[in-house]
């Protein structure tokens, strides 16, 4: 799966009658929830999420003694972040260390909107094998790029392994050839040692602000799903390195729409630019120039972003 991906969800009936569009130069790739564990949402509000910042990495521990969800498809205990929606696009790194003995917890990932909806899912082979550098270790690593919906207040990150998971392996650097290879020496053919997959492990998140193309999480036009999800905990639970309390999720105010009709050479600007950011597959940018119109009194930006998309199936 490559890394550089962007989907659309869409809010239920949006673009009814659309089998499937695709935006030029984009490669739109929709992020298939029903490949991963169905979890029920009491079973998620159960769940203490550690809140992460874009100031530092939070690390959590997997060990027995930790959260669990006991669903099918899911073994062993589970990490479950919560990160901030409303700074923009996100770019979220999530690797899990190999321990000493040469063990790694690999781990699949589902992304949940602040209802607790699952809006993408990121499988073990998406992190793959990393070499360790001059302050990181051998590491399973992904790079996940989301744009959080208008209105998103928090998004949920759980990370978890499977059983078919726990079946396979990882092949290592040798330290020798590592070495070898940061001095410039010629590599030994020496064997790489193998690191089995666990059910624990230290899994590390970094979030920090993006501009690249990325999964946009939550409805489309945010106001029209349900109300957002109160979830057991939000405080970082014992086993977390970075305690931080954080507030539950609330829904954030629609923009408001002045009273006064839009003038129609404003109301063409924004048409125009919303038809070309469609166009060139910038669908972030015609959401924003979306907001600002009906923040604006525009009464047709949206039909025009829509038929834009449709246009392009």
């Amino acid at each position: 799966m490559k890394k550089n991906l962007i989907a659309l969800c869409l809010s239920a009936g949006m673009l009814a009658g659309v089998p499937g569009f695709a935006l030029a130069d984009v490669n739109i790739v929709p992020q298939n929830t029903t490949a991963a564990p169905s979890i029920p949402a009491s079973a998620l509000q159960q769940l203490t999420w550690t809140p992460v910042d874009t100031s530092k990495s939070q690390t959590v521990r997997l060990a027995t003694g930790g959260q669990h969800l006991n669903v099918p498809g899911i073994t062993g205990p589970v990490a479950a972040f919560s990160v901030p929606a409303n700074i923009g696009e996100l770019s979220l790194t999530l690797s899990s260390d190999v321990n000493k003995n040469t063990g790694v917890f690999a781990p699949n990932v589902l992304v949940f909107d602040q209802n607790m909806s699952p809006a993408a899912y990121f499988p073990s082979n998406y992190f793959t094998y990393q070499e360790p550098g001059v302050l990181s270790a051998d590491r399973l690593e992904g790079v996940m790029r989301l744009t959080p919906a208008l209105g998103q207040q928090k998004l949920y990150i759980l990370a978890f392994t499977t059983a078919s998971d726990l079946q396979k392996t990882t092949t290592l650097l040798d330290p020798a050839k590592a070495y070898a290879k940061g001095v410039g020496n010629a590599i030994p053919d020496i064997p790489d040692p193998i690191a089995r997959h666990v059910a624990e492990g230290v899994v590390n998140l970094k979030v920090k602000n993006s501009s690249n193309s990325s999964i946009l999480v939550g409805p489309l036009f945010g106001s029209s799903g349900p109300g957002p999800v109160t979830v057991g905990n939000t405080a970082a639970p014992a086993y977390s390195t970075q305690p931080a309390p954080a507030a539950a999720p609330a829904a954030a105010p629609a923009p408001v729409a002045k009273s006064e009709p839009m003038l129609n050479d404003t109301e063409s600007y924004f048409n125009q630019a919303i038809k070309q950011a469609v166009a060139k597959g910038d669908v972030d940018k015609a959401l924003k120039l979306l907001d600002e119109a009906e923040r604006l009194g525009s009464k047709t930006a949206r039909s025009t972003f829509i038929g834009s998309v449709k246009g392009k199936g």
